[in-house]
């Protein structure tokens, strides 16, 4: 027993000596962290730049195209005529005719200029459509970075509730150990039993173990808030263990404007705008389209020679040539078998079922916010029960401290008192950190959770 209160001894001097060296995690620098290495956050972020690249002028349709060509071919031409049964003037049979080496080539260079001028609105809308993309693709990432805050914080308000029942276990066991050394003074001194000294050993192995227990889960959550904030998981935070809470007034501002700023409330909004654009880019296969387009190109052909006259080689020639061409189309498509108006119908149905989703996310989200009001006011009073209980149980453990150094009470009912008041302290910071986060996912609820300090 002796050699186990050596190591409790020990393992309390070693982490008081680590805890002193770690640097203190403000809220605000976890949550700028967060924002700039969790990697749920970086691919939102990337997401929102293929959004916008989606939603520029380049990808709107109303540039023309410009298209350029080139091409140069060579031949090179061997050949030998032959005039079976011809005679010249001369009555001798009439020579074959050669033609060796004879080369021609051609080269041409053109541009071609496309333009749309109308497409009955279609692109006109496209282009509001990925617009209204790009807004809901914002809100997504909004989504995301309002999630990863509540985890952060899930985390981070876990190594603070551990980290004060660390403190609370420690100067237990302190406690623990001084009743120790008073029993093992007072059977020196023949005023008690070794029954003591052992029930004094006992609890300091309990404490022991349960410090050691509460540290193992500390580094647990020190390494899950790492993760979060995606750097090594070898690094060590002390956090900020001050809680503070909004005014209701602000909260019940909060709830009145919740419709206004709740993420899933405006991602369903900007949907319902994006399935109205679809059904005004499918109606615009009803109209014509008109386009221009335009020409330019350069043409040489030198052509080798050639021996069509009978007894003569006609030399070759060469031409160049330049070309300017520009015309119109008008392209009406009056009947399409049916395929516009399906997909105008098609667009239409979308178009209701985005409405009808828009109510049951409103109901929902109404709902919602008032499940956690109520959670967040019966957290925060219970957190006020406890704190009037640590008060209670603290002045409970103080006088029974008094009593059991008087020897007035035995070391079985100051310990009860003591864990009642290591109950009572733990309890609290639970409760704190409850009701702390319970107003963290209200405030998310009612879309304020980026726009307030934490």
């Amino acid at each position: 027993m002796r050699y186990t209160y050596l190591i409790a001894t020990f393992l309390f001097s070693v982490c008081s000596g680590a805890k002193a060296q770690e640097k203190l995690l403000s809220k605000d620098e976890a949550v700028s962290l967060a924002l700039e290495n969790n990697f749920g956050i970086k691919v939102a972020t990337n997401q929102m730049a293929i959004a916008e690249n989606n939603s520029g002028l380049l990808n709107s349709g109303y540039l023309p195209s410009l298209s350029g060509t080139a091409s140069a071919n060579y031949n090179e031409l061997n050949s030998n005529t032959g005039y079976p049964g011809q005679f010249d003037s001369d009555g001798l049979p009439r020579p074959d005719l050669e033609i060796n080496d004879a080369e021609s080539q051609s080269y041409n260079a053109a541009l071609s200029l496309n333009y749309t001028l109308f497409d009955g609105f279609g692109r006109l809308y496209n282009y509001k459509r990925l617009k209204e993309q790009y807004q809901l693709t914002e809100l997504q990432a909004r989504e995301t970075i309002e999630n990863t805050v509540l985890q952060l914080f899930s985390v981070y308000y876990e190594i603070a509730r551990l980290s004060e029942n660390e403190n609370v276990l420690r100067q237990a066991l302190q406690i623990s150990k001084d009743r120790i050394k008073r029993a093992e003074y007072s059977f020196e001194y023949g005023q008690n039993t070794k029954l003591d000294i052992l029930n004094a050993q006992v609890d300091v192995t309990n404490d022991s173990i349960s410090l050691m227990n509460v540290q193992q889960n500390l580094a647990n959550a020190k390494r899950d808030l790492n993760v979060v904030l995606s750097q090594n998981l070898n690094e060590t935070y002390a956090v900020d263990t001050l809680v503070s809470f909004i005014p209701r007034l602000q909260i019940e501002e909060y709830i009145a404007r919740a419709k206004e700023y709740n993420v899933a409330i405006l991602q369903t909004e900007r949907n319902l705008a994006i399935n109205e654009y679809d059904i005004k880019v499918n109606r615009s296969g009803y109209l014509p389209s008109l386009g221009l387009s335009g020409s330019y190109g350069w043409n040489l052909n030198q052509s080798a020679a050639t021996s069509f006259i009978p007894g003569q080689i006609i030399p070759g020639s060469n031409r160049n040539s330049l070309n300017f061409a520009l015309g119109a189309s008008l392209t009406w498509n009056l009947f399409d078998g049916g395929g516009t108006t399906v997909r105008v119908k098609n667009a239409k149905i979308a178009y209701e079922n985005q409405e009808l989703l828009k109510e049951q996310v409103s109901l929902e989200v109404d709902r919602d916010i008032l499940n956690a009001l109520a959670i967040y006011e019966n957290r925060l009073q219970i957190f006020k029960i406890q704190e009037q209980n640590v008060i209670t149980n603290q002045n409970n453990f103080e006088r029974s401290k008094e009593q059991f150094q008087l020897g007035r009470i035995t070391s079985i009912e100051f310990r009860q008192a003591q864990i009642n008041l290591l109950n009572a302290q733990t309890n609290k910071n639970l409760a704190k950190y409850d009701a702390k986060l319970a107003e963290l996912q209200l405030l998310q609820l009612t879309g304020q959770l980026l726009e307030v300090p934490f």
